[in-house]
């Protein structure tokens, strides 16, 4: 049998001890395994022992210097403890049966073969014996370092049983092909077709939880074309399913936008790997089935597609089970201001646009601007190009009125309790006027967000509306 090289005076030392000790079997089973083999990196280690896993962690944790914590979980039959920087989970060698209706197995004690079929996929059904007769052998009985080498997502077992007991695997199937860049044995993949309406028995936050992974992949949309040809996309994402095809009036075609929506979400993950920047990408366009015209003339269009759909997101992420907080906000801010940038390539960048964009983006200006470099997508090299150095200069733009008016995240100098002061005012729609037209008056470059000259236009602006001066302020060296 094939021998596998762990890493010397390590964990796994300590386990065979242990387990040697109290007289059982130990393996190390699945993901540490497969990435062993793959040379990924990885800190999550699963320990099988045909016994008692709790008893072995306990027993391992008493062997280790720091004496670390050891986290048990009875319902489960597991245990948990972290040496350094290992996360090392053990458990009882088991076997699971499923009811129809519900992905929690019955569980009972099993052998390690029973263990290893229980696996969703051959490459996570690997085994390293850590037992002295035959420590580092590799158990492979599925075939899955011959599936690792031709690069193939295959179940263990017949995969209509292997999904029906769990549908949550059809997600792991793909989301390992998105991760590894691996296929999906066709048999395996016409499961998950036959299989599909089994995933509405899994919860969202578990859905959602692969669904995330397949985002953060190196290249997602090819995940998402797996979910899309499933079907499954269309039961956990359907709003994203309606931006795929193709319609023609009079010769008049508009681009697919489902497959728009995934060359700039490849984009964006060239860039960067904020997954809510990911999310901006897939949502940005989402509104444009909802806003579709065509007009004789005008040809295709989608007005309002922007705001419209940053509308869209708060529902769209509840329905998801994303959370509801600041990345929610950025995700609907990128999605509502994702055309803003595009608009000043295509005209002269005047300082009131640059200086607009800049109040409205805030710290999220160079997220936007990802964003927007990423949705720049043509067969057309020339045409890209071109527009990717009108955003240079737009850039450029934006370092030097920042640096100039100081206006991202900016606030006036003049706040609304200086305005009452001045006016004798109560809380009132006048102060809020007053207010907006010193905003407008600073983005527009017709005032310095300076306390003289602030000061000075709201004094103006108070004696055209007809308001008597109650009190001027003065502004010493420590403020107002």
């Amino acid at each position: 049998m094939e021998k596998i090289i762990l890493p010397e005076h390590s964990i796994f030392e300590v386990v065979a001890e242990a387990a040697a000790e109290l007289g059982v079997e130990a393996y190390v089973i699945g993901g540490f395994v497969r990435d062993l083999v793959l040379k990924r990196p990885s800190k999550d280690i699963d320990v099988v022992c045909v016994g008692d896993g709790i008893a072995l962690a306990t027993a391992v944790a008493l062997k280790l210097p720091h004496r670390p914590k050891v986290s048990i979980f009875k319902n489960f039959g597991t245990a948990m403890l972290r040496d350094r920087d290992w996360e090392v989970e053990f458990v009882g060698a088991r076997k699971e049966s499923y009811r129809e209706h519900s992905r929690k197995p019955e569980v009972e004690i099993g052998t390690l073969d029973d263990d290893l079929k229980r696996r969703d996929f051959t490459i996570n059904a690997l085994g390293i014996s850590l037992n002295k007769e035959n420590y580092g052998e590799l158990i492979d009985e599925f075939g899955g370092i011959k599936d690792m080498k031709r690069q193939i997502i295959r179940t263990p077992l017949a995969p209509g049983i292997t999904f029906s007991d769990d549908p949550l695997r059809m997600m792991r199937a793909i989301r390992f092909a998105s991760q590894l860049g691996f296929d999906i044995d066709p048999d395996t993949f016409d499961a998950i077709m036959d299989y599909k309406d089994r995933i509405k028995i899994v919860s969202g936050e578990r859905i959602i939880d692969e669904l995330n992974k397949i985002i953060l992949s190196p290249k997602p949309s090819y995940g998402f074309k797996l979910l899309f040809a499933s079907g499954l996309l269309h039961l956990i994402f359907p709003k994203m399913v309606e931006l795929q095809g193709v319609e023609t009036i009079n010769g008049n075609s508009h681009k697919d936008n489902f497959y728009h929506t995934l060359q700039v979400l490849d984009n964006v993950a060239e860039v960067s790997d904020d997954l809510w920047l990911r999310w901006s990408a897939i949502m940005h366009d989402i509104a444009k089935p909802d806003t579709k015209r065509y007009h004789p003339k005008a040809g295709w269009t989608f007005h309002g597609h922007e705001d419209r759909g940053a509308r869209m997101v708060p529902k769209l992420f509840r329905d998801l089970k994303l959370p509801l907080n600041e990345h929610m906000k950025f995700v609907q801010k990128l999605v509502r201001l994702h055309l803003r940038p595009i608009a000043l390539v295509k005209e002269t960048v005047t300082d009131s646009a640059i200086r607009r964009l800049l109040f409205e983006a805030g710290d999220d200006i160079d997220a936007l601007m990802k964003l927007c470099r990423a949705d720049i997508t043509s067969k057309n090299d020339t045409k890209v190009k071109r527009y990717l150095q009108n955003f240079d200069k737009v850039e450029k733009r934006l370092v030097e009125v920042e640096e100039s008016d100081k206006l991202r995240n900016f606030q006036p100098v003049i706040t609304g309790e200086i305005i009452m002061e001045t006016f004798n005012l109560m809380p009132s729609k006048t102060v809020g006027e007053l207010k907006e037209l010193l905003t407008e008056a600073i983005l527009e470059g017709k005032v310095r967000n300076e306390f003289k000259d602030a000061y000075a236009f709201l004094l103006k602006e108070g004696e055209r509306k007809g308001l008597q001066v109650a009190k001027l302020i003065t502004i010493d060296e420590e403020g107002v």
